[in-house]
C-alpha cells in the first residue's frame, strides 16, 4: 500500500552542489574539480584505505535499508535523491548504537550510515533533514578532502615531534579542519533543501544539543545563545573558543543553527526555491578566482559582524594600523611631492643657468673670432 506524501516539495533538476555549498567549501571544491584526474588518484588512495572493506563491514554488522527494511528511510532517501537530482542512489545502512550520529563513507560509491540512537531521537521529518544532509556530502564529493585529512592526521602522529615539519603539518590540518566544519554547514543547507522546512532543520540542531526533550527548548532562546557565545567573555575567552574548536570536525550545534538561519535570512534559500540556482552542466565553467573572492568576502563579513572580544580587538588593531599606514602613506606622499617639486625647480634653474652660461660662452667665442 502506498501512502500519500504529506506535501509536495520542490525538486531542483540539474542543480549543482555549488548551490548549497558554503563559499569556503565551494572554493576548495571548485579548485579540486578543475584538476582533471585528481579524483581518480584519490579513488585509488581510498581503495588503499579499504573502502570496500568498510562497506563489507556495514553489510555484515548493520541493516541495509530498502523497501523491506526501514521502508520509511527508504522513502525518505528516494525523495531526497529526487529533490536534489542525484544520478545514483547511495546505499543506506542503520547501525545499532546509542550514539546519535550519521555519516557518509566512500568516494567511488559513497554510502550513508545512520545510527539507531539518531532514529530514536529524530522524528520522520527530522530524519529527512539528516538524510538530505548526508546526500549533500555525497554529491559534493567531500570524501576526497576527508581522505586527505585522514592521511595527514596519521602523518601528524608520525612526524609531529619534528619542530618545523610538525608545525607546518598542524597548520595544514587546521586549515582542512576549518574546511570540514564549513562542509558541515553545506550539508545542513542540502538537508534544508530536501525537507524545505526551516523549523524542522533548526529543531535537528536543538536535539543534537539538548536531546529529544524539545518541549523544554525554545528556538529563539537557543538562537540567542549563539549571539551570546559570540559576544561574551574577554580576550581569554576568545582564545579559548579557538582552542575549543581547533580540531573539531563539526561546528557547535548552536552555531550551526545560527548559520543556517543566517543563510535563510540572506534570501539564498528562497532564490533556490524559485529556481535560481547554478546548474550541474555549468560546473566546468565555474571560475576559481571568483569562488575564492566570494569565500574571502564571506569571511570578511563574518569578521566585521562578529562581537567576539578577540576579533573586536583585532579589528581595532587593524583599523588603527590602517589609519597609521594611511597617515604614513600620506606623509610620505607629501614629502615625495615636496622633493619632486624642489627637484623640478632645481632642474629648471639649473637648465636655465646652463642655457645662460652656454649663451655667454658662445658670445665670448664669437667676439674672439672676430
Amino acid at each position: 500500500m502506498t501512502t500519500t506524501p504529506d506535501r509536495v516539495r520542490t525538486a531542483f533538476p540539474d542543480i549543482s552542489s555549488r548551490a548549497w555549498e558554503h563559499p569556503a567549501d565551494r572554493a576548495a571544491l571548485v579548485t579540486l574539480r578543475t584538476l582533471k584526474g585528481f579524483d581518480t588518484v584519490f579513488r585509488t588512495i581510498s581503495g588503499l584505505l579499504q573502502e570496500r572493506q568498510h562497506r563489507l563491514m556495514y553489510l555484515a554488522t548493520s541493516v541495509r535499508v530498502d523497501e523491506r527494511q526501514f521502508s520509511d528511510l527508504h522513502d525518505l532517501r528516494s525523495d531526497c535523491v529526487r529533490i536534489l537530482g542525484a544520478d545514483e542512489t547511495p546505499e543506506l545502512f542503520v547501525l545499532q548504537t546509542p550514539v546519535v550520529n550519521a555519516f557518509t563513507i566512500g568516494m567511488d560509491r559513497p554510502f550513508i550510515v545512520v545510527t539507531t540512537g539518531l532514529l530514536d531521537v529524530m522524528n520522520y521529518e527530522e530524519q529527512r533533514f539528516v538524510i538530505g544532509h548526508e546526500l549533500g556530502h555525497a554529491l559534493s564529493g567531500h570524501a576526497v578532502y576527508r581522505t586527505i585529512l585522514m592521511h595527514l592526521m596519521r602523518l601528524a602522529g608520525t612526524i609531529g615531534w619534528m619542530p618545523i615539519g610538525g608545525w607546518a603539518l598542524r597548520a595544514i590540518i587546521a586549515a582542512l579542519m576549518e574546511w570540514q566544519r564549513k562542509s558541515e554547514l553545506s550539508g545542513d543547507r542540502a538537508g534544508l533543501l530536501c525537507g524545505q522546512d526551516v523549523h524542522t532543520a533548526l529543531r535537528v540542531q536543538l536535539k543534537l544539543a539538548g536531546g529529544s526533550r524539545v518541549s523544554e527548548i525554545d528556538t529563539d532562546a537557543f538562537l540567542a545563545q549563539a549571539a551570546e557565545y559570540d559576544a561574551s567573555g574577554d580576550l581569554r575567552d576568545g582564545v579559548l573558543k579557538l582552542l575549543n574548536i581547533e580540531l573539531l570536525a563539526h561546528p557547535f550545534s548552536v552555531l550551526r543553527a545560527a548559520e543556517l538561519k543566517k543563510w535563510v535570512d540572506s534570501g539564498a534559500y528562497a532564490a533556490i526555491l524559485r529556481g535560481e540556482y547554478p546548474r550541474r552542466h555549468e560546473d566546468d565553467d565555474a571560475k576559481i578566482s571568483e569562488e575564492f573572492r566570494k569565500a574571502a568576502k564571506t569571511y570578511k563579513q563574518n569578521f566585521d559582524a562578529s562581537n567576539d572580544p578577540l576579533i573586536r580587538m583585532l579589528r581595532e588593531i587593524g583599523s588603527g594600523l590602517g589609519t597609521t599606514v594611511d597617515a604614513v602613506g600620506n606623509g610620505v606622499g607629501d614629502v615625495a611631492a615636496d622633493i619632486k617639486e624642489r627637484f623640478t625647480h632645481w632642474r629648471r634653474n639649473s637648465d636655465g643657468k646652463k642655457d645662460s652660461e652656454g649663451k655667454r660662452d658662445s658670445d665670448d667665442k664669437s667676439d674672439g673670432d672676430n
